[in-house]
């Protein structure tokens, strides 16, 4: 079910149209900017530095690694991603690479949450919501849920559960999703436990194959699919309503996952692909298919979080200038201020007050407005009245909770499929 924090968002300004921008339902296709393309690194997460908030990332990929949402903490060596009852993490906290990958090997060594309504999740999802999956639910710590999508698509038999020899919560475990374009394999530990082939995936109605075919950003996260907002399908999936008196919230503030490692190998580019160049990846066409993707050497940096795809040059205005006084000896003041939304959750142009970036280099104090990024087939906002988080505000939920707010529990795990907002963004990520 993942769908996580921040998944697709549609192009306005900013982050909206950073990784996660939904090119084929944006204004044109060219709206979004580009993806900065696939880079084979192992991340080792003894610091932060490389994590830059949503708030900050302008598509530099050679100085970020990850985008956050949310909260993340460093603790022995390993990420916390959490979720607290209130405040910056109340939807939880999603990681989005800055990079995206199309087609390659990459794990996480990571140890899940627990506890009833938490879902901990390691995915790739493209902007055109191609997703393949790695989910923890909290209260069954001995599996690992499977799945996969083509554009988002819901199909109720592309879900498989694996399993896990030790606790998902207590062990750590390295978690790899083999992706190439003709096979898909999930293994746990180096084991390989499912195995899905391209060929496989003919759908006689659309006449294409609904098999992950598209760049994506590898995303982590952890989310409250037990939140009363979501729907009853969902929160039955997830083991029932998020217990804010349960032990880890009790005694630490918060629930968590952890993370120690990803690593990202990346395959050659397919045959036949588009190659005009080798620094990013656009779409050509509204198919959203493998044949529309082409490696170009566009830039892919925004000059401010008030650039877009067709404007990567926008710029904030200049600051006013002191007030002058008048003939009368009173102050004349003619700052403008803007309210265009550059961040999911957030008003205002950019991380300052009025719009203005804050003069002490810190975020502002710019409210959440709990709008976000993403559209209904995203699961980036899964809510009758979608939350938000102070930061990169970001909402998560289930894929069609609008739709279908009483799914079944058997249609849990398509529905939830986020980022995860772990959403556009959200978060992601706009992430």
């Amino acid at each position: 079910m993942s769908r996580m924090l921040g998944v697709a968002a549609l192009c306005g300004v900013g982050a909206f149209c950073l990784g996660g921008c939904d090119p084929l339902n944006s204004h044109s296709l060219d709206a979004c900017v580009p993806a900065p393309i696939c880079d084979s690194n192992d991340y080792k997460f003894t610091s932060l530095d490389g994590v830059t908030a949503n708030t900050k990332y302008l598509g530099d990929a050679s100085k970020s690694n990850w985008v956050s949402s949310g909260t993340p903490e460093l603790h022995d060596d390993a990420v916390l991603l959490t979720l607290s009852e209130a405040g910056e993490s109340s939807s939880g906290t999603l990681l989005a690479s800055t990079s995206y990958v199309w087609y390659g090997k990459v794990s996480a060594q990571m140890k899940s949450s627990r506890g009833q309504g938490v879902v901990s999740a390691f995915i790739l999802m493209s902007d055109v919501k191609d997703e393949i999956d790695f989910e923890f639910v909290g209260t069954d710590l001995r599996t690992a849920q499977s799945n996969f999508y083509f554009q988002g698509i819901t199909n109720y038999d592309n879900g498989e559960n694996l399993t896990v020899k030790s606790s998902t919560f207590e062990d750590y475990h390295t978690y790899e999703i083999d992706w190439s374009p003709t096979q898909l394999t999930w293994s746990v530990d180096g084991a390989t436990q499912r195995t899905v082939k391209r060929s496989d995936t003919w759908n006689t109605t659309t006449n294409r194959y609904h098999y992950p075919q598209t760049p994506s950003r590898v995303m982590l996260s952890l989310w409250p699919a037990g939140s009363p907002k979501n729907g009853e399908g969902t929160i039955a999936w997830a083991g029932g309503l998020v217990n804010w008196n349960a032990q880890d919230p009790a005694t630490v503030g918060y629930y968590y996952a952890q993370v120690k490692d990803v690593s990202v190998e990346c395959y050659p580019t397919p045959d036949g692909a588009n190659k005009k160049g080798s620094k990013a990846y656009i779409y050509t066409a509204k198919s959203g298919t493998n044949d529309s993707v082409a490696i170009t050497n566009d830039d892919t940096v925004l000059k401010s979080l008030l650039g877009t795809g067709t404007d990567m040059d926008a710029d904030y205005p200049k600051e006013p200038k002191k007030p002058k006084a008048s003939a009368s000896g009173t102050a004349e003041t003619a700052a403008a201020t803007s309210e265009i939304a550059t961040v999911p959750g957030l008003t205002g142009a950019g991380p300052g007050t009025n719009g203005h970036p804050g003069n002490d280099g810190n975020d502002g104090n710019m409210g959440a407005t709990g709008e976000t990024a993403g559209d209904p087939g995203s699961g980036v906002s899964t809510g009758d009245e979608p939350s938000s988080t102070g930061i990169g505000g970001f909402s998560q939920g289930n894929i069609a909770q609008a739709a279908n707010e009483a799914a079944s529990p058997k249609e849990k795990g398509l529905q939830s499929s986020l980022f995860a907002a772990l959403m556009a963004v959200l978060g992601l990520l706009v992430l």
